[in-house]
């Protein structure tokens, strides 16, 4: 067997033999390598060796240069609500705001049920809150309040401007008399800007933000809305005194405010939630100003007012719960559908009738209501409405009425700087007896109360015989 040649170059290992095409493959992949560590947005310059090895199989790729395509990374999306951009659903909006710590008891769990249960309720009080709703959250973001007190109408009064309650308090947000004074709501013959929509809101959320700043919490000062600032200072200082937390939940205090914030939060809950929202089929309200206002420089009556505003009597009344008489005074606001405002304006400047169909009477001698309303031809029952007057009253002289008629206008002007009703009620007088004694004419039930009925003094007389006396004997 002959020896192998010595001379001949010994063969290379397997492994390290590389076919052609995965010596290929390999300088693509080095290539494209290169490419995806420069910046993606930059023109690439090959390196001579690279440019020289590219093969021609690849017509579609430049030797000299390579268009790079960058690809885009996902959107990231926002981790905010931006506040800034315009909700086209007030409830939205409302949501957005909402800023007080919530409050979770059995209380609030009944009260939610409660209100789920009644979804027919629900959805009629949301419908009288919807002229009135947007202009609230406005006012509220305007002040930097949360929102959710936007909703405190509907456990005051139901959004029933003209609520009336037997502690006397009145309107959407309920004030009573003093609280009204304290706030500047006027209270008298004319008007009770109680229930004037836009005073009242103004007046509440000052009202609001004083017993917030005096407590420091909203729970609190909601509290002191229900029960009175005064009566919340002093279970907060006898739970200090006794070692107690004196937050809202600690508290002892009477039902009604102890159920008060968990009707809020029920109805905060509620309408907080989109999905719950839409189950109970609770209606959408626009994003859009509701309300704005308008007035004449004259007395104006307020179905003359209705007339120029394209609206019904009853529509406008519902907007302006306020004037207690059929005649507003003269550049007094009244509130308007928003889209109204133009066409009362235009009708006001074209109308040359009187704006008012009343004037003032002068009562010159003592007489009833009746005898007045038939020389004006109107019932003794409207007569006596018009007026505030209980009914068919004897007035006395120098009392002064609204009648029909526009003669007396410079009179009208007077009345209207009257604070209390002009009106003397005179009681009757007394009549003669039979035998000449002046007796009291019974008329009502109301002067009978006051004891007007003349109380006799004289002692009865009794009917037996008073005894004869015995002679005395000598």
């Amino acid at each position: 067997m002959a020896s192998p040649n010595p001379t001949a170059p010994s063969p290379m290992p397997l492994a390290h033999v590389q076919p052609p095409f995965r010596r290929l493959a390999g300088l693509i992949l080095g290539s494209l390598a290169l490419l995806a560590a420069a910046p993606a947005t930059a023109e690439l310059e090959l390196h001579p060796r690279l440019q020289t090895s590219l093969p021609a199989i690849f017509p579609g790729m430049s030797a000299e240069r390579l268009n790079v395509t960058e690809i885009a990374p996902p959107p990231e999306l926002p981790l905010t609500i931006d506040l800034t951009l315009r909700a086209n659903n007030l409830w939205d909006r409302l949501r957005n705001g909402f800023a007080m710590a919530d409050l979770n008891d059995e209380l609030v769990l009944h009260y939610q049920q409660w209100y789920q249960n009644r979804p027919e309720a629900l959805r009629r009080m949301i419908e009288r809150s919807r002229p009135y709703l947007h202009h609230i959250v406005e006012e509220l973001e305007i002040r930097g309040m949360p929102t959710e007190l936007a909703l405190l109408p509907m456990v005051e009064s139901s959004f029933n401007p003209m609520a009336h309650s037997p502690a006397a308090a009145s309107g959407l947000w309920q004030f009573i008399p003093a609280t009204g004074k304290r706030f500047k709501l006027e209270q008298n013959w004319w008007q009770d800007e109680r229930r004037d929509v836009m005073a009242s809101t103004s007046a509440a959320l000052d009202y609001l933000q004083t017993i917030y700043d005096m407590h420091g919490d909203w729970h609190l000062a909601l509290a002191s809305y229900n029960w009175g600032e005064g009566a919340v200072k002093r279970a907060i200082e006898k739970n200090e005194a006794r070692g107690l937390p004196t937050d809202y939940p600690n508290l002892t205090m009477p039902k009604e405010t102890r159920h008060y914030v968990p009707k809020l939060q029920a109805l905060k809950n509620i309408i907080g939630n989109p999905e719950t929202f839409a189950r109970l089929g609770l209606p959408f309200i626009a994003n859009q100003p509701y309300l704005a206002t308008a007035a004449a420089p004259r007395p104006m009556d307020v179905k003359i007012a209705a007339r120029l505003a394209n609206m019904t009597l009853e529509e406008f009344r519902h907007l302006n719960p306020s004037h207690n008489r059929p005649v507003i005074k003269a550049d007094t606001p009244v509130v308007l559908p928003a889209d109204r405002v133009d066409t009362f304006n235009e009708n006001l400047a074209n109308h040359q009738a009187p704006l008012t169909q009343w004037q003032a009477y002068a009562v010159k001698s003592a007489e009833r209501v009746g005898e007045i309303a038939a020389r004006f031809g109107v019932s003794t029952a409207e007569l006596a409405q018009v007026n505030g007057l209980p009914g068919n009253v004897r007035l006395a002289a120098g009392s002064k009425l609204l009648v029909p008629g526009s003669a007396n206008q410079d009179g009208l002007q007077r009345m209207l700087g009257m604070e209390s009703s002009p009106a003397i009620i005179q009681p009757e007088p007394k009549a003669r007896g039979k035998k000449g004694k002046l007796t009291a004419k019974k008329t009502s039930a109301k002067n009978t109360a006051k004891g007007s009925r003349p109380v006799s003094k004289a002692k009865p007389v009794s009917s037996k015989k008073a005894p004869a006396k015995k002679p005395q004997k000598k």
